[in-house]
C-alpha cells in the first residue's frame, strides 16, 4: 500500500489596493485606519518565511495597485518618487503581477516608473501589445517549488476601452478572456502540475446558484471562465471590491475587496503524484496584522505628502458644504457637486453639466478648503468633456439616473442595480444648468416628468452641450446615450486640478445649495 504524503499550497493574493500603502484613509494627518499593503504585505511576507517544509506559497498582486488614494495623487505628479510602491512589493515577496484596469488611469510612463523596481513578472495573456509597450512581461508564468510546476496565468478585464482614455492606451487590444483561457489552459496544464488563473476582473453569477447577478459583458468573466474552461485549480480574482471566498464548478476563488483590508487565501492538498486531492478558500484580515518593520518605507515620503495634502487652496462662504447625508446629496442636491459642476462648465464654456457623489463616505468642504478635501472628494483623474446631445439623449442619460431610485411604502431607497454585486454610487449624476423632475410614483424609464433649459422646455430634437466627466463621457456606467462620436472638446487637464484652479480664482467661494431638481414620491 503506498503511503500517500500530503503537499499544500497557499496562494495568497492582493487586490485593488488602489494605493493605499500605511494604515490611514488619509482623511486627517492623524488618522489611523487598519488597512494598507504594509499590513497585508507583512501577512504574505511572514507566511511565506514560516512556511513549513510540506506547505508552497504563492503570491500574486492582482491589480489596481498604483491608483486610487492620495499618495498615488501625489506619485503621479512627481516622477522622481513614482518607484516608491514596488520598492514596497519587492520586498514583500510577490511570485507575479497583473494590470489592473486603473494602472492605466496616468498612462504608460506612470506604469513603467511604479514598476521600475519590482522582482517579479507582470502577466497580461490577454492584452495585445502589452509587452511591446514595456508595461508587462509575459502572459503567464511557470514556477517550480518543492518540485511542483505551477502556472500562474494573468488576465485583465477587457472593458478597459469602455472606460480609459484612448491617449492612456494606445495600441493595445484588450480581448475576452474566454478564448484566451480556452487556448492556454491546456497548453499550462500540458506544463504544470497546478494551474492558477489570477484575474482582475470579477465574478458575473451567483456563486451558489450561477444566477446572472449583471448583464454579461467582458467586464467580468469569471463565473463563465471556470464553467467553460476546465483544468483550472484555483482563481484569484478582484476589479468588484468584494469580499468573496468560495467555489465555482468545484474550483477556489477568493476576492480581497480594497485597500488591503484582506488577502485572500487559497488552500490546495496535493497528492504524491502533485495532483490536487482538496482545495479551500478564505480572506485573512489584516487589521491585527502587525506591519514587519523591513517593509516601512522611507517616512521622509509620508511627511511630504501629509504636508502636500495640508496645503490650503481656498475659502468658502455660503452654504455649507460639508456632507452630512450622502442620500440628501443625491435627492436635492448638494452645494460640492454645484461646485464641481460649475468648475466643469467653467473649463469647457457650457452651462449645462453633471457629476456624482462618488461613494458614501465623501465629506465635502470646511471652510477652508485644503488640497487633502479636494482630492479625497474626487479621488480620481478624470478629464473634463464637453459633448453635443439631443434633448432626447439627456432625458435618456436622467431616466437612468432617476432608475438609481426605489420607493416602498413611501420611502426612497436605493436600487440594487446600484448596490450588488458591487456598490455603483458613482453612477448617479447631479446635474447642474437645467430644471428638472422625478416622479418615482412612475415606472423606470418613466420618470422624467419635467425637464427645462432656461426655462423652456427640453425637446427631443434640441441641440445641446454637456460638460461631464471623461467616464462618463464615453458612455461609462451603462449611459450609452454618450459617446466619444459626441465629444466636442476636452480639458488638458484633470478635474481634481481644474478644481485647484477654480478655488484659486474664486476665493472666497461663494456656495449656493441648488434647487434644480424636484423628486416627487
Amino acid at each position: 500500500m503506498t503511503h500517500v504524503m500530503s503537499k499544500t499550497i497557499k496562494i495568497l493574493s492582493t487586490s485593488d489596493v488602489h494605493g493605499f500603502v500605511y494604515p490611514t484613509d488619509f482623511s486627517s494627518r492623524d488618522n489611523r485606519t487598519e488597512l494598507g499593503l504594509l499590513k497585508a504585505g507583512s501577512y504574505i511576507k511572514q507566511t511565506k518565511e514560516n512556511a513549513k517544509d510540506d506547505e508552497t506559497v504563492v503570491a500574486i498582486e492582482n491589480g489596481d495597485l498604483i491608483q486610487g488614494s492620495p499618495l498615488t495623487s501625489y506619485l503621479a505628479d512627481h516622477s522622481d518618487h513614482q518607484s516608491f510602491l514596488s520598492l514596497i512589493t519587492r520586498k514583500i515577496g510577490y511570485d507575479a503581477g497583473i494590470l489592473g484596469n486603473h494602472e492605466f488611469n496616468y498612462g504608460f510612463n506612470y506604469i513603467k516608473n511604479s514598476e521600475a523596481d519590482r522582482n517579479y513578472p507582470i502577466l497580461a495573456a490577454n492584452i495585445d501589445g502589452a509587452i511591446a509597450a514595456g508595461i508587462a512581461d509575459q502572459p503567464y508564468q511557470i514556477i517550480e517549488k518543492n518540485g511542483i510546476k505551477i502556472a500562474i496565468l494573468g488576465l485583465t478585464t477587457a472593458f478597459i476601452p469602455n472606460w480609459e482614455l484612448a491617449k492612456n492606451i494606445p495600441g493595445l487590444t484588450f480581448n475576452s478572456i474566454l478564448p484566451i483561457a480556452k487556448q492556454l489552459v491546456p497548453e499550462l496544464r500540458k506544463q504544470a502540475d497546478v494551474v492558477i488563473v489570477s484575474y482582475h476582473g470579477g465574478i458575473e453569477a451567483d456563486p451558489e446558484t450561477g444566477e446572472p447577478t449583471e448583464k454579461y459583458t467582458v467586464e467580468n468573466e469569471g463565473a463563465r471562465l471556470l464553467n467553460e474552461v476546465p483544468g483550472i485549480d484555483a482563481l484569484v480574482t478582484g476589479h468588484q471590491h468584494r469580499e468573496l471566498a468560495t467555489k465555482i464548478n468545484g474550483v477556489p476563488l477568493t476576492q480581497p475587496g480594497l485597500h488591503g483590508t484582506n488577502v485572500g487565501e487559497i488552500t490546495l492538498q496535493l497528492d504524491n503524484d502533485n495532483h490536487v486531492i482538496s482545495s479551500e478558500s478564505q480572506l485573512i484580515d489584516t487589521a491585527p496584522i502587525k506591519i514587519d518593520p523591513d517593509l516601512m518605507p522611507n517616512p521622509e515620503l509620508e511627511e511630504t505628502v501629509q504636508d502636500w495634502l495640508d496645503q490650503p487652496m481656498g475659502t468658502v462662504t455660503g452654504a455649507d458644504m460639508r456632507i452630512t447625508s450622502p442620500m440628501e446629496a443625491r435627492l436635492h442636491g448638494h452645494p460640492y457637486l454645484e461646485l464641481i459642476n460649475q468648475v466643469q462648465m467653467d473649463a469647457l464654456g457650457a452651462d449645462i453639466a453633471s457629476t456624482a457623489l462618488f461613494n458614501d463616505d465623501l465629506d465635502g468642504y470646511g471652510r477652508n478648503v485644503s488640497m487633502r478635501e479636494i482630492i479625497n472628494n474626487y479621488p480620481y483623474p478624470n478629464l473634463a468633456f464637453l459633448e453635443k446631445v439631443t434633448g432626447k439623449d439627456l432625458k435618456a442619460a436622467l431616466e437612468r439616473c432617476a432608475s438609481f431610485f426605489t420607493l416602498q411604502n413611501g420611502e426612497i431607497g436605493i436600487s440594487t442595480e446600484f448596490t450588488k454585486p458591487k456598490l455603483q454610487m458613482f453612477n448617479y449624476d447631479f446635474y447642474s444648468g437645467i430644471d428638472y423632475e422625478f416622479d418615482l410614483t412612475k415606472p423606470v424609464g418613466h420618470r422624467v416628468t419635467k425637464l427645462f433649459y432656461h426655462d423652456k422646455t427640453v425637446t427631443d430634437d434640441q441641440s445641446l452641450l454637456v460638460a461631464m466627466n471623461n467616464y462618463r463621457g464615453i458612455g461609462g456606467g451603462e449611459y450609452s446615450m454618450f459617446g466619444s462620436d459626441k465629444l466636442v472638446k476636452q480639458t488638458s487637464d484633470s478635474i481634481q486640478n481644474l478644481t485647484i484652479e477654480y478655488l484659486k480664482h474664486h476665493d472666497p467661494y461663494q456656495a449656493i445649495q441648488p434647487n434644480n431638481l424636484t423628486i416627487k414620491k
